[in-house]
């Protein structure tokens, strides 16, 4: 036990994330993807991020072809339905919605027939598949830059297929797409491969925001956690590179 309590990499006292401020993915809206099922569980979710430290959320439902098939109507729906509940529970977290959308087939569709979810001055979170990078990918971005949005690709670390290949963040950055980094890949909750890769992005600044990926209470869990990582010294110490704070106003 006191060699668990003092570990070079834990801290005595918790840090937050209050200088980031906004939380912008996570998966709170209940029954409509693999995030919260119940509102009741949403509520829990929501006091969680707001003891770690966030002010304002952006939940962001997956939007994956048949799979999770929503749409605005739904999305904004279950926002209704979560915002009530936070103003009935008092809690002093101003939420909001968009999606994330998965670059499939059917995404195209959707960018070319509908306006998509997208948050402050235009900002889209999309993902791609964990198997293999997608073989129209610049054009893709090409096609949604160029229908006025500005991307942000979703925990760009878990792509494993990148893993060998630091050269491809940096196109992504050079094409004015923002990388995100899912807090949790600092502590090997998704294996050490991405954990690495997430060390090396974070250490060479190419990250420009960060998320909480929160889908149910063991991820709450693992964020209460990260709270004593000494990590958590290096995401504040370079704050000033992520955009967060002003995801929703500029």
């Amino acid at each position: 036990m006191l060699k668990k309590l003092f570990h070079p990499s834990v801290l005595k006292s918790p840090m937050d994330f209050k200088p980031f401020e906004i939380d912008m993915h996570s998966h709170l809206i209940p029954g409509i993807d693999d995030g919260v099922s119940t509102v009741e569980e949403s509520i829990d979710m929501i006091k969680g991020l707001h003891g770690l430290g966030f002010s304002k959320l952006i939940t962001t439902p997956h939007v994956m072809g048949d799979v999770y098939n929503n749409s605005r109507e739904t999305i904004m729906k279950g926002l209704d339905k979560v915002r009530a509940a936070v103003e009935q529970a008092f809690i002093p977290v101003e939420i909001h919605a968009a999606a994330e959308y998965l670059l499939d087939d059917a995404f195209s569709n959707r960018l070319n027939s509908e306006k998509l979810l997208s948050f402050g001055n235009n900002y889209i979170l999309v993902e791609m598949s964990y198997l293999m990078e997608p073989i129209n990918l610049n054009h893709i971005l090409f096609d949604i830059q160029t229908a006025g949005y500005r991307v942000i690709l979703a925990h760009a670390e878990r792509y494993r297929f990148w893993s060998r290949k630091h050269e491809k963040y940096q196109q992504m950055i050079d094409r004015g797409v923002h990388l995100q980094l899912n807090l949790l890949s600092l502590t090997g909750y998704y294996g050490k491969d991405v954990q690495k890769t997430a060390e090396w992005l974070l250490d060479n600044q190419m990250y420009s925001v960060i998320g909480t990926d929160l889908h149910n209470a063991e991820y709450l869990d693992e964020l209460q956690k990260l709270q004593y990582n000494k990590l958590m010294h290096k995401l504040h110490k370079n704050a000033g590179n992520f955009i967060n704070k002003n995801l929703l106003t500029s």
